[in-house]
């Protein structure tokens, strides 16, 4: 191993065995009430609570350290108008055009379709991408590592930690998806990778009842 510099790995709270069991369950037992909303209030969140989920999102391991994303945050109408105009276009093509029988069979129990009215209700739309090039300084301009996989982690601890405030998320993924970059003011080599809406559900918003079939244990794992 060459070396590098280094500092004590002090920070994990060291837990007995009971208490970790209680706090895992209690993470699994908050985290799965999570559910993607498709009918936001357009009741303000404050902008502080946002900043302290990015900064999560921004603590997620990633390839060398580089952190290769940017979240871009909207909340101006006429963003947010630009957004869903073009989102909508882009869905319109999808479900007319490119999707399978077999994908829109897959959709049609969750009632989805081109029409995103959320995108400009929700208070927030946070707009990941990906940088193949960047660095851990601001400046850089070197390659990036495992892009798509460290921004999909950094993605996940974004959604939980919304969850965690107390706000409803949809994660929406219009293909394709450059027209981000211009809405967003964001150079053409990177790449947008999902728009996470954030904010209070609507008072009659519903879930899907096929979004709550979850695979058990035994499905998702295996023990060697």
């Amino acid at each position: 191993m060459t070396d590098h510099d280094t500092v004590p790995y002090s920070e994990l709270p060291d837990y007995s065995d009971p208490d970790r069991l209680a706090r895992a369950k209690a993470f699994y037992e908050a985290i799965k009430t999570r559910r993607t909303c498709r009918q936001f209030s357009d009741a303000p969140v404050q902008r502080e609570v946002i900043e302290q989920a990015i900064l999560a999102a921004g603590s997620a391991p990633n390839g060398a350290n580089h952190q290769p994303w940017h979240f871009a945050v909207i909340s101006s109408p006429d963003k947010k108008k630009a957004v869903r105009e073009a989102a909508e276009a882009e869905e319109k093509t999808f479900y007319e055009t490119k999707a399978s029988d077999e994908w829109l069979e897959a959709l049609a129990p969750l009632g989805t379709d081109e029409v995103k009215p959320y995108l400009e209700i929700a208070p927030w739309l946070i707009v990941i991408f990906g940088q193949r090039r960047g660095g851990p300084n601001p400046g850089d301009d070197k390659q990036n590592y495992y892009v798509t996989e460290s921004v999909g982690i950094a993605s996940g601890f974004l959604i939980a930690a919304l969850h965690d405030a107390g706000l409803a998320t949809l994660t929406h993924t219009p293909n394709p998806m450059k027209f981000l970059n211009e809405v967003c003011d964001r150079p053409p080599n990177e790449k947008p990778m999902m728009i996470v809406v954030a904010g209070k559900p609507a008072d009659d918003a519903t879930v899907p009842v096929h979004a709550l079939s979850k695979k058990p244990l035994e499905a998702i794992s295996s023990w060697l």
